[in-house]
C-alpha cells in the first residue's frame, strides 16, 4: 500500500501530469494525489460513501458552479490533467507541425495503443484508436461482408445513429433487420436472452449489442448474449459507449467479436476520442471505412487511415486512462451506483414520478431516466434548469418520456439534493 500510495504521489506531481500552474498550485495537487491513495486503502462500497476524498478528488475538475451538470452520459469533462496534457501537446505540435506531429507525436499512438489494450484486456493488435463510438460502429457496420437476405438482430432501444446505419445497409444491400422490443423499464436479463434466441434463424449472421442502452441507463447481457451468438455461429457486435470507463469489466469478459466505444464519455477523455476493438481473427473480414493499403488487410491498423488527425488529443488520452487507474475501476463504478442510488432513493415516493429504469444495481450504473407523469421530458428537463440550474438530458424515445440523469465522480452529494429539491417542485406542477 505505501508504495502503491508513493506510485499514485510521484505519477500526479510529476511536470505533465498535474500542472503546478496558478490554477492547479502544488499543495491542491499534492491533496489530491494522498486522496487517490487513501481512497485504495478502503474497500469498494465504504470507499463510495466517503465524502471528504471524494470532495477533494472533485477539486481536479474545472466544472462551472453556475450549473449543476447532470448530463455526463453525453459528454464528460476532463480532469485538469487531461486538459493540461492536450494543450501541452498542441502548443508542442504547433512549433514545427509536420515535423513534431509526424515524427515525434505520431510515434506515441503504438504506447498509447497497448496501454488502452490493458485497460479494456485484449491484445493491442486489436485496437483501433478514433474518435467516438458512431465511428467505430458504423467501422464494422458498413465493412461486414453481408448480403441480401442476411439478417441483423437488433433492437428499438439501440442508438440512433447505428440504428440508422443499418437502415442504410438495408436500402443498399438488402439486409433484413429483426426489431426486438422490451418493456420498460427492464427487470430481467432472462426475458431479453430469450428474444434474442427467439429471433434466431439460420439467415441471421449479426446481434447488435448495445451494452448500456443510452435511453435508460439499463445494463444489457451482453457477455450472455455474445455466448449465445458464438454458439450459433453469429458475429457480436457491441456499442459500448456507456460502459468502458463506467462499469468494471475488460472487453475480453463480454467474447464478442467486435467493440466500439467513446472514451470522452465515462473515461474524460479529451472530446473526440474513442476506440474499435475487433478480436483478432475478425480483422481480415472487415473492410475500412477509408481505403488502407493491401498489405494492412488483416492489420487493426488499416482502421486509422484517416489522414491528418489532432495528435495532440490523441495522446492525452494516456492521462485519462492514469486518472481513471488512479482512482480504480472496481471503487469508480461503486461510487457511480452510490450516487444513483442516494438521489434514486428519495424520489421514489414522490407523486407522478416514474421510472424508466431499473432499480437493481446489477442492472443499472450511474446512468437513469425518470418521468413525472402528465408531463412530457423537455418540459420537465426545462423547470429543472428553471428551478435549480439543473441541466440534463431530455429523453422522448419509444416508450421513454423523461429526463436522463448522469453524475459522475466529481458530482456533489449536494448536487442530487438539489436535484431531489427540484423534481418535488417540478412533480407539483
Amino acid at each position: 500500500m505505501n508504495n502503491r500510495r508513493s506510485f499514485i504521489r510521484k505519477t500526479f506531481l510529476t511536470a505533465g501530469t498535474l500542472s503546478l500552474s496558478s490554477f492547479f498550485k502544488k499543495s491542491l495537487a499534492e491533496d489530491i494525489a494522498d486522496a487517490f491513495g487513501e481512497l485504495h486503502k478502503l474497500n469498494p462500497i465504504a470507499a463510495a460513501q466517503n465524502e471528504e476524498l471524494w470532495a477533494r478528488i472533485q477539486q481536479a475538475y474545472t466544472t462551472s458552479s453556475a450549473i449543476i451538470n447532470l448530463n455526463n452520459g453525453g459528454v464528460s469533462p476532463q480532469p485538469k490533467v487531461v486538459q493540461d496534457a492536450a494543450n501541452r501537446y498542441y502548443t508542442y505540435a504547433n512549433e514545427a507541425p509536420s515535423y513534431y506531429m509526424w515524427r515525434i507525436l505520431d510515434q506515441g499512438r503504438e504506447p498509447l495503443r497497448a496501454k488502452l489494450a490493458a485497460l479494456a484486456g485484449v491484445n493491442p493488435d486489436e485496437i483501433a484508436i478514433n474518435r467516438n463510438t458512431t465511428e467505430a460502429i458504423n467501422t464494422v457496420i458498413f465493412g461486414l461482408n453481408l448480403k441480401a437476405g442476411d439478417e441483423v438482430v437488433l433492437t428499438k432501444y439501440d442508438y440512433p445513429n447505428m440504428i440508422n446505419a443499418w437502415k442504410q445497409r438495408e436500402r443498399r444491400d438488402g439486409i433484413v433487420l429483426k426489431w426486438l422490443d422490451f418493456d420498460i423499464p427492464m427487470e430481467s436479463n432472462e426475458e431479453v436472452i430469450q428474444k434474442f434466441s427467439a429471433a434466431i434463424s439460420p439467415k441471421t449472421k449479426v446481434f447488435h449489442i448495445t451494452h448500456m442502452i443510452n435511453w435508460t441507463g439499463h445494463i444489457m447481457p451482453a457477455k450472455e448474449l455474445c455466448t449465445l451468438a458464438k454458439a450459433n455461429g453469429i458475429l457480436s457486435v457491441v456499442d459500448g459507449a456507456h460502459t468502458f470507463g463506467h462499469l468494471d469489466f475488460k472487453i475480453s469478459d463480454l467474447n464478442c467479436d467486435f467493440f466500439g466505444t467513446s472514451l470522452h464519455k465515462w473515461l474524460c477523455a479529451p472530446f473526440g476520442t474513442g476506440m474499435l476493438y475487433i478480436s483478432k481473427a475478425r480483422i481480415k473480414d472487415v473492410w475500412p471505412l477509408l481505403a488502407s493499403p493491401e498489405d494492412q488487410v488483416d492489420n487493426i491498423r488499416k482502421f486509422e487511415n484517416i489522414g491528418t488527425r489532432s495528435f495532440a488529443i490523441e495522446q492525452a488520452i494516456g492521462s485519462a486512462i492514469d486518472f481513471h487507474n488512479a482512482i480504480g475501476a472496481t471503487r469508480k463504478e461503486a461510487r457511480l451506483k452510490y450516487l444513483k442510488s442516494f438521489w434514486v432513493n428519495q424520489v421514489k415516493d414522490i407523486d407522478r414520478v416514474k421510472f424508466y429504469t431499473s432499480t437493481k444495481q446489477e442492472l443499472s450504473g450511474a446512468l437513469f431516466n425518470f418521468g413525472i407523469e402528465g408531463m412530457d421530458a423537455g418540459p420537465v428537463h426545462n423547470s429543472l434548469f428553471r428551478t435549480h440550474k439543473v441541466h440534463t438530458s431530455p429523453i422522448k424515445w419509444e416508450n421513454v418520456n423523461g429526463p436522463r440523469i448522469t453524475p459522475h465522480v466529481y458530482t456533489k452529494k449536494y448536487d442530487l439534493e438539489r436535484l431531489v429539491e427540484a423534481i418535488n417542485i417540478v412533480s407539483k406542477l
